[in-house]
Parts: C-alpha cells; sequence; structure tokens
C-alpha cells in the first residue's frame, strides 16, 4: 500500500522538485541511502565468506520477530531485530557445537521461523498492511520514527566496521592467519553474524523478507567484475549501490510500481549491462593480433 501521491506528472518542468518537497520522499530516500551504504558495504564481507544463504535465511525468519510485535502491540522493527540477533547467534552457536552442515542449520531455523511467523500471523484476523510490508516492502511508507533508527543503527554499525575494519578483512580472506595476527576469530564472527542480522532487519523496511538480501549481493557482485583493488571494491560497491537505490526509488514512484522490485531490478539490469561490457571487452583484448593478422591475409587488389 502507497501513501497517496499529490506530484505533478513526470513530464512537467518542476516534477522532480515538487517530488523532493514531498515528506514521505525525503524519508524514502534518506533511508534509502543510509541502507544502501550499509548493506552494499557488508555485503562485501557476506561475498567473501559465501554467507549469502546465512543473510538470506535470517531475512525469511525474521518475519516471525515481525509477527510477535504485532501480536504484542510493540514494535514490529524492535521485535524482529531482537529476533534476529538471538537467531543469528543460535546459528553461530549451532555451527559449533553441532556436526551439521552451516546450510543445514541455516536451513532448519530458516523454514521453521518462516512457518512460526505464518502461525503467528494466522492468530490476528483481518488483512495486516504491515505484515505484507515487511514480506514485500514499502520504503514510501516509513515514519520519522523508522528512519531515527534505521539512521541511529545504521550509524552504529558502520562505526563498527570502520574500527575492525582490518579485523574482518583479514578474518573473510584467511582465518588462520587471523588467528596468527592475534585475533579472535570466534568473537569476531559472532558479531558480524549478530551486526549482519540487524542490518538485514533494517533493509527489510525497504525491500522486505524475500528481496533484501538482493541489496548485500548484487551491488559488490557487480563491482567485483571490474575492480582491481579491495578500496575500489568498496567504493564501487557503495556507488552503484547508491545509485540503484536513487534510480529504483524515483523509478517506483513514476511508474507506480512496487518499490522494492523495482530497486532489485534496477540493481539486476545494472549488473546485466555491466558484466556484457566487461565480457565483450575482454574478448577484443584477448584477440588484437589475431584482428591484425586476419587484415594481413586479406589478399591485395
Amino acid at each position: 500500500m502507497k501513501p497517496s501521491r499529490s506530484a505533478p506528472a513526470p513530464g512537467t518542468g518542476n516534477a522532480m522538485a515538487e517530488l523532493l518537497q514531498l515528506p514521505f520522499m525525503q524519508r524514502a530516500l534518506l533511508a534509502g541511502l543510509v541502507l544502501g551504504v550499509l548493506l552494499s558495504y557488508l555485503g562485501i564481507f557476506v561475498t567473501l565468506r559465501r554467507m549469502a544463504f546465512f543473510s538470506d535465511g535470517i531475512a525469511h525468519a525474521a518475519l516471525a520477530g515481525a509477527a510477535i510485535g504485532l501480536l504484542t502491540r510493540f514494535s514490529p522493527l524492535l521485535s524482529a531485530l531482537a529476533f534476529s540477533m538471538v537467531l543469528a547467534a543460535m546459528v553461530y552457536w549451532l555451527e559449533k557445537k553441532s556436526p551439521l552442515s552451516s546450510d543445514a542449520i541455516i536451513g532448519i531455523l530458516f523454514t521453521s521461523g518462516m512457518a512460526l511467523g505464518v502461525v503467528l500471523i494466522s492468530l490476528r484476523p483481518g488483512y495486516q498492511p504491515e505484515l505484507i510490508g515487511y514480506l514485500f516492502g514499502n520504503i514510501l511508507a516509513i515514519r520519522l520514527q523508522d528512519l531515527a533508527l534505521i539512521t541511529a543503527l545504521a550509524a552504529a554499525i558502520l562505526a563498527f566496521i570502520a574500527v575492525n575494519k582490518r579485523k574482518l578483512t583479514l578474518l573473510a580472506l584467511d582465518r588462520e592467519m587471523a588467528c596468527m595476527a592475534g585475533i579472535n576469530p570466534d568473537f569476531y564472527e559472532l558479531l558480524l553474524y549478530i551486526v549482519l542480522a540487524c542490518a538485514l532487519v533494517l533493509g527489510i523496511r525497504i525491500l522486505g523478507v524475500i528481496l533484501v538480501s538482493a541489496l548485500l549481493i548484487t551491488p559488490v557482485s557487480t563491482a567485483r567484475l571490474f575492480s582491481r583493488s579491495f578500496r575500489a571494491l568498496a567504493w564501487w560497491t557503495v556507488l552503484l549501490a547508491e545509485f540503484t537505490m536513487l534510480a529504483g526509488v524515483l523509478l517506483s514512484y513514476f511508474l507506480d510500481l512496487p518499490t522494492g522490485a523495482v530497486i532489485v531490478l534496477t540493481g539486476s539490469a545494472l549488473f546485466s549491462l555491466i558484466f556484457i561490457g566487461v565480457a565483450l571487452r575482454q574478448r577484443f583484448a584477448r584477440h588484437p593480433a589475431c584482428s591484425k593478422e586476419k587484415k594481413a591475409q586479406r589478399p591485395v587488389r
């Protein structure tokens, strides 16, 4: 469900200026920019550590936390945050104590969390627009208190990453080398799990539990196609995420389409274009000599 729109048609000259004056659009763009930086930067560590399934599972299981908040008349966002962080700690503990693989543990908890969410939703009769928003996202319905919470937690998580960037990077690249460098890998792995769970729940307000992991994976995957250093990868990942967010929000507004889905499709389209461009450039770069030989072999008339 989207807020009522009073902006002029996109063909008018001052459409964009008037659009940016709308309070709900200002909140949407600010939340999108903040979460774009947070999720895309965390996505670097997610891809390096191959944690894509973990992020997807935590996001889906967070539906149960949101349902608990609605049933108890507590903030669904806060209850989803608490539930997902506990679930992340459980995944970490079971990985260490259980002979099962990480994928099996995440799969069990992911499906159990989703099932619990469905059961809890059924206990509250009638249409639940807030839960639909958590399933599919609704960035245009973000309230001022949501924006304040998202900004505060995102700032805290980014500060944690900035302080521990070297340790997290080394841990993601080589666990044994991190141990040799005096880093406690178990402690920082647990912190990374909890921080990632928290960031995913914040992103659910934009993309929903079904699509939120796309913002972790797609920007960094796109940047890896052409980045030549970790620093370049980080900068390009954030820039691509911010462009995807802005373009997706504005396109969804003017086309009257679901915001979360348009953001994800914008990122996928950008990935496809860059992938094709890089592949074509590499193909022509590999065979310059062949092209010259073919020209030289042409008969002279």
